[in-house]
């Protein structure tokens, strides 16, 4: 059943449930509490090792960096702060979440929305770190995920828990008939757009087009059980989407950060 609007046109579903034409709730509604963990640093001043840990920590799990002169500071991320970047937590979503799964720079690029020198920078870092293995087969660069290194669940399971949305969203909806555009909207838009806040505490999807409603209800509950984080589902029209005197949930995801699914592109 579909639950009515507020008086602003707005409702909140439960997880795993597609909404028609409607918002799955409010952008920027997380409760949820952020956490974190120290870090021991080196003589350098760069962390070497969580406390506590038996193993040594792999160098990237840190947004701390060392700034020269002429460099630029850049903002942390906000979905996780133990990801020196959104590029290396895009490129870990793609290879930690299939680790049997061997792609070339190229294809990890377009998967992860990153450019060919970032791709292979980080990549690098990661290989080095024994994060990730590569190996050249013709003109070809592959690399997969380690799944021997001591950290490899810790990291998969962070990692999917905060950049694992846009793999797992394509994956689900690669052979879905009827979707012009797929995106995230909400918290977790903001979040990987840049923007501080708590935690998300969900991941709210539109679906532009017209794909049969009990596919997406069947992938927002598989989506949900895979990212371990509930995932709503709003369908709306094209003509809804892209109509001048737009409605006020689409003027209000318009006005918001988005992320194409397909593409990684984020706007706003």
């Amino acid at each position: 059943m579909i639950a009515e609007p507020d008086e602003v046109g707005f409702t909140r579903e439960p997880p795993g449930r597609c909404i028609e034409g409607r918002p799955a709730g409010l952008p920027g509604l997380s409760h949820d509490r952020a956490w974190g963990a120290r870090s021991v640093s080196g003589r350098d001043g760069h962390p070497r090792a969580v406390v506590g840990a038996r193993v040594r920590a792999p160098l990237y799990l840190s947004h701390i960096r060392k700034i020269s002169s002429g460099s630029v500071k850049t903002t942390p991320p906000q979905l996780t702060p133990f990801v020196r970047s959104d590029a290396v937590g895009a490129i870990l979503a793609e290879t930690l979440g299939h680790p049997d799964r061997e792609v070339t720079l190229a294809e990890l690029g377009r998967r992860a929305g990153v450019s060919g020198p970032v791709v292979h920078r980080e990549v690098g870092r990661l290989v080095d770190s024994d994060v990730l293995r590569d190996r050249q087969e013709g003109r070809n660069r592959l690399v997969r995920a380690n799944s021997e290194h001591p950290l490899f669940a810790l990291m998969r399971d962070l990692v999917g828990a905060t950049y694992g949305p846009i793999p797992v969203l394509r994956e689900l909806f690669e052979d879905v008939d009827g979707v012009e555009r797929l995106l995230i909207y909400g918290s977790w838009a903001a979040r990987r757009a840049g923007e501080s806040g708590a935690f998300p505490n969900d991941i709210d999807v539109l679906v532009v087009g017209t794909p049969l409603r009990r596919t997406l209800t069947n992938i927002a509950s598989e989506a949900s059980g895979r990212l371990d984080i509930p995932v709503n589902v709003t369908r709306l029209p094209v003509e809804d989407w892209e109509a001048e005197d737009a409605s006020p949930f689409v003027a209000t995801v318009r006005s918001r950060p988005t992320v194409d699914v397909m593409t990684g592109d984020i706007d706003g």
